[in-house]
């Protein structure tokens, strides 16, 4: 027996990301595309007249808490692949999906590589308790620092068992040279044209350091995680936070 697809709406629908989106979704088998929304766009509304289960979500930092609240509010099931999200943030929509009974998921990053990445820096982060993080993003990035560094520092600390070496002075004679500092975790952001999306993790011991680096030099390997946080999203039941969470 033959099951219906998934009716979604990418919201965002115009971005890079979102176009690409549309495209991979639209020939996907399990699903339908039945909305391709802007920020223009009243998302309730189309969510309900379309009866949409699922909206993919990659539209703003400025936005997405909003976009989260309407689309539980609609009863679809959010796939939130918009950066700027704090745990304060994710912790009251938890709450929020848990009351509706409505899961969804929280993406810093649809990269499997990506994913990979902040899986093996918290088996390293046990022998090297010092780190920091280099992301670097093309130049319409908006919001700094990442989703994912963000993500990738909150992992890491959950993981540390022993404290960071603190360096001697921390003196800034410009402000801001050491980058944002996040569960003890300096984040140092990039913004330039040319980029897609760029995360280094630096660990530092005496007399050695270990780097792992992930370049995402083209959309397309987005597109595999974005596929299967839409497929298993309709099997949720709380708002989650990292595609690993469905691997």
């Amino acid at each position: 027996m033959s099951t219906l697809p998934i009716r979604i709406i990418v919201n965002g629908a115009q971005g890079k990301m979102g176009t690409l989106a549309v495209q991979t979704l639209s020939a996907h088998a399990d699903f339908e595309v039945v909305g391709e929304t802007t920020r223009e766009d009243n998302l309730a509304n189309i969510i309900k007249q379309r009866k949409a289960s699922v909206v993919l979500d990659l539209t703003h930092a400025d936005s997405v808490v909003k976009n989260i609240e309407i689309i539980l509010d609609s009863g679809a099931h959010p796939v939130i692949g918009t950066s700027g999200l704090l745990q304060q943030h994710i912790e009251k929509l938890q709450k929020k999906s848990e009351i509706l009974k409505i899961g969804g998921i929280i993406v810093p990053n649809f990269s499997m590589g990506a994913v990979l990445m902040m899986k093996y820096a918290q088996e390293i982060i046990h022998y090297f308790p010092t780190v920091e993080i280099i992301e670097m993003h093309h130049a319409q990035k908006t919001d700094s620092p990442s989703g994912t560094s963000i993500r990738t520092a909150e992992l890491l600390a959950e993981a540390r068992v022993a404290p960071p070496i603190q360096p001697p002075t921390s003196l800034e004679t410009l402000k801001g040279a050491r980058g944002a500092v996040y569960q003890d975790i300096p984040i140092h952001s990039i913004r330039l044209p040319g980029l897609v999306a760029h995360q280094q993790i630096i660990f530092g011991n005496t007399g050695e350091t270990l780097m792992i680096q992930h370049n995402a030099i083209d959309r397309s390997c987005f597109m595999p995680g974005v596929v299967l946080a839409c497929q298993k999203v309709m099997q949720l039941k709380t708002l989650i936070c990292g595609l690993e969470k469905i691997l």
